[in-house]
């Protein structure tokens, strides 16, 4: 048994056939550096309440966004000295440069990149949790699992899918300034494009804003479902950083 433990999970079988690339990717890096690898199905909701459940009946996302935090909280309980928690649409394409930080817990880098109302490019700074990792004795999990259950259990209204997720996660990095794996990115629909198209003003902006160079990254595949095309371009995204092993080497000329 290692002291480091990876997770993963997705509903069976996979609805994209690029999603096994993103995951033997993870499962790879795992085995290199000697980690303990799970990949849970169904079980992942064993200890949501069933309230949760009935109430978040219909949005999956949400009640998985605190499933796994309570799968993270039995896995540090069972012995582990770091627990990893990975989307199963999270890509590895740099495993030699994804050294997990020594801090207590870290969370991923979002820089979002989309368009804004006049139709220029904007620049979002976040946080997200398709990467988290937390050590034994850190305070912050227990702490977060704590407020995302609470929010759910007094919400009233609609409930947005990122509400337990990235933008709790956000509210809180921007008061609190939580540890960063900043080479654990996320790439918007727009960088993506543009990562397959060789290059793009996008993709020229997410480097600028970028903090660190990634070696992984989110390809947001909650995306797919909204842009037919994004699949193909996912496959070419997944063939290019695979090869080049970096975001950065894509940058446009000049």
């Amino acid at each position: 048994m290692s002291d480091t433990l990876i997770i993963q999970s997705h509903r069976d079988p996979l609805p994209f056939p690029w999603l096994e690339d993103c995951l033997q990717s993870v499962r790879r890096w795992a085995q290199q550096n000697q980690f303990d690898y799970r990949f849970i199905n169904d079980e992942l909701f064993d200890e949501v309440p069933q309230f949760i459940l009935d109430k978040t009946h219909g949005q999956t996302v949400i009640a998985t966004d605190l499933a796994r935090l309570f799968k993270l909280q039995a896995y540090l309980q069972q012995g582990y000295d770091s627990v990893v928690w990975c989307d199963a649409d999270f890509l590895i394409f740099n495993p030699e440069q994804f050294v997990l930080e020594q801090a207590p817990y870290a969370l991923g880098r979002e820089v979002w990149i989309q368009l804004d109302r006049q139709g220029k490019l904007k620049s979002y700074s976040k946080v997200h949790n398709a990467f988290m990792l937390f050590r034994r004795g850190n305070s912050f999990l227990d702490f977060y699992t704590e407020s995302a259950e609470r929010l759910l259990r007094f919400n009233t209204g609609d409930i947005p899918p990122q509400f337990i997720g990235p933008k709790l996660l956000t509210a809180i990095h921007n008061i609190v300034r939580c540890p960063v794996q900043e080479n654990a990115g996320m790439l918007s629909p727009l960088v993506l494009q543009d990562i397959a198209d060789g290059g793009g003003p996008a993709l020229d902006l997410f480097i600028q804003q970028s903090p660190a160079p990634l070696a992984a990254a989110n390809l947001c595949s909650s995306e797919v479902a909204k842009t037919a095309s994004l699949g193909r371009t996912l496959e070419q995204v997944i063939d290019l950083l695979d090869q080049t092993r970096s975001i950065t080497s894509l940058k446009s000329p000049g």
